[in-house]
């Protein structure tokens, strides 16, 4: 790089943390807003999650083979990680909240026309296209770390990331009462409605930010992502851990239905969703874990979460013996999962203050590998070696993320210094 090319990159950088002063002296966050921005995040999320409950409901309305009804979740899953690299970065070229409010208008069509769908054809490009609009999540939080000022950055991300958590927990239990009180279209039409009232709510509260955005082609923009992978090595870290414990969250979250339903419990559905509730205590405690990054602690919380996450599987193992000793299973492994995950957000922000929906695409592309390895993964264990294999598989892939972590914390030290 010669020295004109030098003096560019300075004032570009210099220009870019200007921006973000200025843009955090002149705003105040206020609890409301951060309030509605998680609440955004867990209802636009829950939309991915709600078919879980339902697929009985949607293959007999359909005539679908009951073994094959799988597919509607492989479909959104797949049409999630799509959007996080097609439209999530959209959020660094154009105006944040523009995009976030053009995205959920979409996303309630989109919602309609599942809830509306005359055949399994309809049904299943509408299921793809929420998949792919669903997306407006990340976005979202990529938003509110760009409203918050630089000292508040880790809690407020915490926080909204704990909405998105709650989301997903919630979307089993509220499917399931919605499924019995009006049937399974009732579902996806009521969470239509509700988003609908959001956007109002949204589009009259959040600010209109503006500031410089960089002036690249979308084409670029799409090479700027897969280039942060090889540019910030912390980037790499931090999403081949997301990667580990989200494969972790899923295994557990995807196989419990399965020792709950089967005897000594033979739970219903609406019991086994409810279990949901436990882990929004952990959720909830996690959020704290983003104070502790604008501590400078973010490396402590992560060795002390990755220990808790080892430790919940031997609680968890005894789900056949203890109700209860499941449930301290459960909130120790959402309280880890989820204080690395904040904690992952909070690191990753603070390199790259123009590129933040980039960053997002790019680590979110981890935890959408893990939280599919996981599906798929934990139901063939199970029925070839049940709960035990299960726990085993939890536990090891535990141990390898703290494995992985201690191994790469020296070279996480370094670039967190530079």
């Amino acid at each position: 790089m010669n020295s004109n090319e030098k003096n560019i990159k300075f004032a570009e950088d210099f220009a870019t943390k200007t921006d973000e002063l200025q843009l955090a002296s002149s705003l105040n966050m206020s609890r409301y807003i951060e309030l509605l921005l998680a609440i955004a995040c867990g209802m636009a999320v829950a939309n991915i999650y709600f078919a879980q409950t339902l697929l009985d409901s949607i293959a007999t309305e359909f005539i679908i083979n009951p073994s094959t009804i799988g597919i509607v979740i492989t479909i959104t899953q797949i049409c999630y990680a799509l959007g996080l690299l097609l439209l999530v970065p959209l959020g660094d070229l154009l105006n944040q909240r523009h995009v976030i409010i053009g995205q959920m208008l979409m996303l309630v069509v989109a919602l309609v026309v599942v809830g509306i769908a005359p055949t399994s054809v309809v049904f299943f490009i509408g299921i793809a296209v929420v998949g792919l609009l669903a997306t407006v999540t990340q976005t979202l939080v990529a938003y509110a770390s760009t409203l918050a000022v630089p000292a508040e950055r880790g809690r407020v991300v915490g926080f909204i990331t704990s909405g998105v958590v709650i989301g997903i927990l919630l979307a089993r239990s509220f499917a399931g009462i919605m499924s019995d009180l009006g049937g399974w279209r009732s579902v996806y039409l009521s969470s239509a409605v509700l988003i609908l009232i959001l956007i109002a709510l949204l589009n009259k509260e959040l600010p209109d930010t503006v500031y410089k955005r960089p002036s690249l082609s979308y084409p670029s923009l799409l090479h700027s992502v897969l280039m942060l992978f090889v540019q910030e090595r912390i980037l790499l870290i931090r999403g081949i851990l997301a990667l580990l414990i989200f494969t972790i969250f899923s295994t557990f979250w995807t196989s419990l239905v399965l020792p709950l339903s089967s005897p000594p419990y033979s739970f219903s559905h609406t019991v086994i969703g409810a279990f949901g509730l436990v882990g929004i205590f952990g959720a909830l405690a996690a959020a704290r874990a983003g104070r502790l990054a604008d501590r400078g602690l973010g490396q402590l919380t992560t060795v002390i979460a990755l220990v808790l996450l080892i430790a919940s599987w031997f609680f968890i193992y005894f789900i056949n013996y203890s109700i209860l000793v499941l449930v301290i299973g459960i909130i120790l492994l959402d309280l880890a999962v989820q204080a690395v995950h904040v904690t992952n957000q909070s690191l990753i922000f603070t390199i790259r203050p123009e590129a933040r929906s980039r960053l997002t695409a790019a680590y979110m592309v981890f935890y959408s590998i893990g939280s599919a390895t996981g599906s798929i993964i934990s139901t063939n264990l199970y029925a070839n070696y049940g709960w035990k294999g299960v726990c085993l598989f939890g536990v090891s892939v535990s141990a390898l993320a703290f494995v992985f972590w201690m191994s790469s914390y020296r070279l996480a030290k370094e670039t967190m210094q530079k």
